[in-house]
């Protein structure tokens, strides 16, 4: 059970929660802020004055006036003619990640619920009942709205939820847990809903995985450079503290210790023609470097933003009720489409190695395809073709979503930041990343292999071990399906940078 404070969450706090499953709760102390907003809304339910979500109708139909007799059915009916979610569900542990989340923004004591709701989303953490969410449907203002409907469905014994890995509606399942549905008071069903829990959620698995693949891609990328006899001059430290960028000396620094020892490099120190490698060896620390500050940029948006208030209307602290627009999600677009052109890149470069390998032209001896009957074998040549695939898919894919808006609500909600989707296609560009990165892998192993009796560093032969424990050495041709799959998995849970001891830090 993880206890999260409100305000001071960090990134390795949610990056645990979503890889362990582990249940959350709020710590006690925001209980006394949750109350007085809580009072503060009741209070304003039973006046006179008009208050957005709270005695009024939504969007275009807050000039609407509601009896405070009809507060409860104001808030199902809302959390119902929300729920148009469509496409498939969200992952379980990516939905449980959202759930904590808005139990972060609701535990700030200035959305106005009730201590109830907040103990029924810590109930369903902590009991395994995880809504059912459809991926699309999100605009990403004013908040995201379809998405976190579906959540609240099942707080209130509707929609549906997966228990004990099956699926069924949701009142079966808060049953099944021991919990039961609520009834919303006031404004509480907006204030589940008008949020950026969806889209940040996303944002955050994005960025979790992206950064996996860039410490991957450091250990590959070192692999590659010793099968191709490439030079590790370009790694030295002060060319990069000539230049500055954090990421970029990082980089660097971890190369120079993943190839230290290696055989191969301190065979053709002397005697080698070459002046210069191409720029997918020579300018890793500052292609890669570069997105690893791209991407700690985005994790600082991602992280404020998962510590944030993004509902409407707000409690503040003068107990005042006011309007404003925190759901828009315009900083999580612009997060995601920033891991978005650093999974790309990193992909491209990465691609560029593979085809480097595999062509005898430019591999310095290596041979054609890393078969060692090249003709009658056709070795990794389509591998590197899948890669090329990928590779191009995540270029268009990265084309930033942020630009994009269309009016919603009868106009009422007129620029909508595409943060959802925008974070929703990172899931599939990491994907095709850790393919990538799982195909360099095999190429770089093979390539060393081929320098044998040479050896590589003792960081990647520990990495070569592993991996041969999972994919043979390719002599003949095979069915390659099955091993371009096991190397993806290799990438995406961190095997191969554990092998190395990379210690790339967030």
């Amino acid at each position: 059970m993880l206890t999260l404070m409100p305000g001071e969450v960090t990134l390795e706090q949610l990056e645990n929660l979503w890889r362990t499953g582990a249940a959350a709760r709020l710590d006690p102390s925001t209980a006394s802020a949750i109350a007085t907003s809580a009072a503060r809304i009741a209070s304003a339910a039973k006046g006179e004055d008009a208050v957005y979500g709270v005695n009024t109708g939504f969007g275009k139909l807050s000039s609407v006036r509601i009896a405070s007799e009809d507060t409860a059915t104001l808030q199902r009916n809302l959390i119902l003619s929300h729920c148009c979610g469509v496409g498939d569900p969200l992952p379980v542990e990516t939905t449980r990640l959202m759930m904590a989340l808005k139990l972060l923004s609701l535990g700030r004591g200035a959305s106005g619920v009730r201590p109830e709701i907040i103990a029924l989303i810590e109930g369903m953490l902590e009991h395994g009942v995880t809504p059912v969410v459809p991926e699309q449907g999100s605009v990403g203002a004013s908040g995201d709205l379809a998405p976190l409907a579906h959540m609240a469905a099942v707080m209130i014994g509707e929609g549906e939820a997966v228990f004990e890995g099956q699926r069924q509606p949701g009142a079966d399942a808060l049953t099944a847990a021991g919990l039961f549905p609520i009834t919303l008071g006031a404004k509480e069903g907006l204030a589940l809903i008008n949020g950026t829990q969806f889209s940040t959620a996303l944002g955050l698995v994005g960025l979790f995985r992206a950064m996996t693949c860039l410490r991957t891609a450091i250990v590959t990328g070192a692999m590659s450079t010793d099968a191709i006899m490439g030079s590790t001059a370009p790694t030295r430290a002060e060319i990069h503290s000539l230049r500055g960028h954090t990421g970029q000396i990082e980089v660097a620094k971890a190369m120079r210790e993943l190839l230290d020892g290696s055989e191969i490099r301190e065979s053709h120190r002397e005697g080698d023609d070459r002046v210069q490698d191409p720029y997918c060896i020579r300018c890793q620390p500052q292609v890669t470097g570069a997105a690893l500050d791209l991407l700690r940029f985005a994790g600082r948006t991602l992280i404020t933003e998962a510590n944030a208030v993004t509902d409407n209307p707000l409690v503040l602290s003068d107990g005042t009720i006011v309007s404003g627009g925190n759901f828009h999600a315009e900083p999580v677009a612009f997060a995601a489409d920033q891991i978005a052109l650093a999974v790309a890149e990193i992909g491209a470069i990465a691609q560029r190695r593979i085809a480097l390998m595999v062509d005898p032209a430019l591999s310095f001896g290596l041979p054609p395809f890393l078969t060692p009957q090249a003709g009658l074998n056709s070795g990794l040549m389509i591998a590197e073709v899948t890669t090329a695939a990928l590779m191009s898919e995540n270029k268009h894919l990265a084309a930033p979503c942020s630009v994009d808006s269309t009016p919603t609500s009868a106009n009422q909600e007129d620029h909508v930041s595409m943060a959802a989707h925008g974070a929703r296609r990172l899931m599939l560009m990491t994907r095709n990343l850790s393919v990538i990165l799982g195909v360099e892998a095999l190429c770089g192993a093979q390539g060393i292999e081929f320098r044998a009796p040479l050896v590589t560093s003792a960081p990647l032969a520990r990495t070569i071990e592993v991996l041969r424990r999972h994919v043979e050495t390719m002599g003949a041709d095979r069915y390659l399906a099955p091993d371009l799959e096991k190397a993806r998995r290799l990438v995406e849970d961190s095997t191969l940078v554990t092998a190395a001891g990379l210690g790339v830090a967030a």
